[in-house]
Order: C-alpha cells, then structure tokens, then sequence
C-alpha cells in the first residue's frame, strides 16, 4: 500500500480538547497529528480549527488576537475569518485590486460532542465514522477530565492502553490492585463497529476501585478505531462511563485524554478527592512509558504472546484494514471475530 504502517489513520477524527476550555471568543493553540493547530470559539460559541500558521510571513496566529469574529495577525495585521477566509489585508491602500478571496488557511473540520472536541484530520469526514457518542448520558460535558502526555508513539500508547496483564505492576495502589491480587480471568469479546468489544461482566474482584460504587456493577468496554477505548459501566439504575482518547500529538508523542461521565449524585461532592486518584492512575502509565522509552531507542523486536496481547494483535489488524480499505476504495471488513480470551492479572 506504500503507507507507513505506525503512521495515525489520518480519515478519522481525533479527540482536541474537552470543550470547556474554550470560551466564547478564546483560542488555544496546539499540535496535533504533527499539525500546528489553532483551535477556538467564536462569540456565537460555534467550534473552529484551523493550521497555526499565518500565510503571509508564517507566523503562528495564535500570537495575534481574536475578537470572536476574526483572528488578527500580530505581524502585520492581517485578519482572518473561523472558516480561514482572509477577510482584511491593512497594508493595501485604494486603487490596488487584490482579490483577498484567494488567500485562505487551511480549516479542518471540528465538532463538539458531549462536552468534548473533535478534530479531522483527513478529506472526507462525510466518509469516516462519525464521533462516537457515549450511551445514556445526553449531551451534557464529563463530570471529571484529565489528561497526560505519554513519550511514545501512538501505537505503544494504545497497545499500553488496552493491555490487560500490566495492572498489578504498574497500577498497584491499595485503591487498585496488589501485585500478589494476580489470577487467572476469563472475557468474551465480540467485533464492533470499528472494533471489539468485552462483553458486559461483572468486574474482576481485585478490582478495587469498582467495589467503592457499591451494589453489583458489571462493566462492558469498547475499542473502536482509530484510538478510542469507552467503559459504560451499570450499578442498578446508575451509570459510570469511562471516554479514554489517544490522540498522537507528534511521532514520538502522544495524549492521553480521560473524560468521566456519572449519574451517581454521591460522587460530585467528592470530585476533588477523586481527580488526584486519577492523574496517579495516568500517571503511573507515563512513568512506565519513559522507562519504556529507554530500550526502544535501540529499536528492539518486540512481542505479542497468548490470549493476553490478542486485544493488541486485534488493534494492528484493524488499522492495517482501515488503511488498506480506505487506499482501495472499498468498504472496511472487521477482521475480530467472537472469542473467550483468557489471562491471568
């Protein structure tokens, strides 16, 4: 296919930024993909994204102002719309014809979806699967966001993200798992829209922080390309659900975005306890990450063994079909099949 295999799959949308950090009339600059990007809100509180880089003399719009209607450039003043369009050039003085049409910004299109924004990166949004959305929670915004910034690659971002076997050793916390907790499990899965999906069950018992919802919680999660790792989870008639987004940020590295959503009044007034828990748990897979890092520079073979890096195979299958389908023209074809997979954590 002539494609770089670790590359993102650039016809999908990506996950920016929750949507709260984008007031009516701000704008936020920040890499993407590899892309400089300029993300904002216009005074009529719609989403824009557009490249970061002013195309008279290249320098980064952010530097410049925006008063909800327009982006000024610091340099020299040029002013662009939300949509890229350049709409004022203040050197120009009467009788010279330019037509201000023909400069433009690249836009990319964004969204915003249950609190969260959205970014794509490719040519034919129309034609990707749309942002997904989280079931049973409407469309307020999370009740808790964190996220972290792990030095690796997208491909060892997600692969870590998805892998079962790593809890008792990276995550141990008396909130969380002992190492000595380890035994062996057993998860029917099934393919999914774009993914697979771990059949709704009930949470392994050293699972410790499950045990503090109370009642009998059982838990389903979702994998869905290109990135994107969804935990609905039902106690009674409550709800937690969990949105886990990677979005590479370069080709070395990526971000983990963490948004919580609940319908459990008792956890709101307990949200500034929570939120230091959380970034531990993140933080503890950037530290792993970095220590990571040291024997990749060596470009090492790496493995995938057994039942407990199937999720990791599946996530390679996958991509390579999205890709493959995309370059083709032809319909994407899930290449998971139903499975029990069994391992011990």
């Amino acid at each position: 296919m002539g494609t770089n295999s670790a590359a993102p799959l650039y016809e999908m949308w990506y996950y920016a930024l929750p949507g709260q950090r984008l007031k009516p009339g701000c704008m936020l600059p920040k890499i993407l993909l590899g892309e400089p990007l300029l993300l904002g809100r216009t005074g009529e509180g719609r989403i824009f994204a557009l490249r970061d880089i002013c195309p008279h003399r290249g320098i980064p719009l952010s530097q410049g102002s925006f008063d909800g209607r327009e982006i000024e450039c610091c340099y020299h003043g040029w002013r662009f719309e939300p949509g890229g369009r350049c709409s004022a050039i203040p050197s120009l003085v009467a009788g010279q014809d330019f037509d201000l049409s023909r400069i433009r910004v690249q836009a990319y299109p964004a969204q915003e979806v249950q609190g969260n924004v959205w970014v794509f990166f490719g040519r034919a949004p129309e034609a990707a699967p749309a942002v997904p959305v989280l079931p049973d929670i409407g469309e307020r915004g999370p009740d808790l966001f964190e996220s972290v910034t792990l030095p690796c690659a997208i491909d060892h971002a997600v692969v870590g993200l998805m892998d079962p076997a790593h809890g008792p050793f990276v995550h141990r916390a008396w909130w969380w798992r002992a190492r000595g907790s380890i035994h062996e499990k057993e998860k029917a899965f099934a393919p999914s829209p774009y993914g697979f999906t771990m059949l709704r069950h009930a949470p392994s018992r050293n699972s410790k922080a499950y045990r503090l919802l109370g009642g009998k919680p059982e838990t389903e999660i979702v994998f869905r390309l290109p990135s994107l790792r969804i935990e609905h989870v039902r106690i009674g008639r409550h709800l937690l659900v969990n949105l886990t987004a990677v979005t590479p940020l370069g080709a070395e590295e990526s971000e983990v975005n963490h948004a919580i959503y609940w319908t459990l009044p008792w956890l709101t007034p307990l949200k500034p306890l929570l939120r230091p828990y959380v970034r531990d748990f993140l933080n503890q897979d950037r530290d792993v990450m970095v220590r990571q890092r040291e024997g990749l520079k060596y470009d090492p073979p790496l493995m995938l063994i057994a039942d407990a890096d199937t999720q990791a195979r599946w996530y390679y299958r996958l991509k390579r079909e999205y890709a493959g389908a995309k370059s083709e023209g032809r319909d994407f074809i899930n290449p998971v099949r139903d499975q029990v997979l069994r391992w011990r954590s």
